[in-house]
């Protein structure tokens, strides 16, 4: 009953993912996140919030409260400075369609698949019950 066998679904799979990997929307990415890397401030920042942040981790394991809060304000404030230079929200936006089209792709195969065991089963697409659920059904007696 078979028509493919997983290895074959595979190398379909990663011929998808090399089609994806080679969209206009993972270009920008790619042009983006480089961009990125080579902005020394953005860097900086990154560098700076990371310290901060295993200082953060490492008072609020000793219960310093005090220099906790004061270390998280300093953390936002530093999150607000990064969010603020444009090819940071640039590369955000990017991540969001990047993340959107694999949201996309991943829920039309799970879609799918899913229609065609129903489908196959003799089953009720539009209820979402297969052929075997569909001939199991008791009446109510209403």
């Amino acid at each position: 009953m078979a028509e493919f066998t997983r290895k074959q679904v595979l190398e379909e799979a990663k011929q998808l993912a090399n089609m994806l990997a080679n969209i206009e929307e993972i270009d920008r990415f790619k042009q983006v996140e480089a961009k990125l890397n080579e902005n020394q401030k953005v860097q900086q920042l990154i560098k700076r919030i990371k310290a901060l942040q295993k200082q953060a981790v490492n008072f609020q394991a000793y219960g310093k409260t005090e220099a906790l809060n004061k270390v998280e304000k300093e953390i936002d404030r530093l999150q607000q400075e990064l969010d603020d230079i444009p090819i940071v929200h640039e590369f955000k936006e990017t991540q969001l369609v990047v993340n959107d089209i694999l949201q996309l792709v991943t829920g039309t195969i799970a879609r799918e698949v899913t229609n065609h065991v129903i489908e196959s089963t003799g089953g009720d697409v539009l209820a979402g019950e297969t052929g075997s659920k569909v001939s199991n059904k008791t009446s109510c007696g209403h």
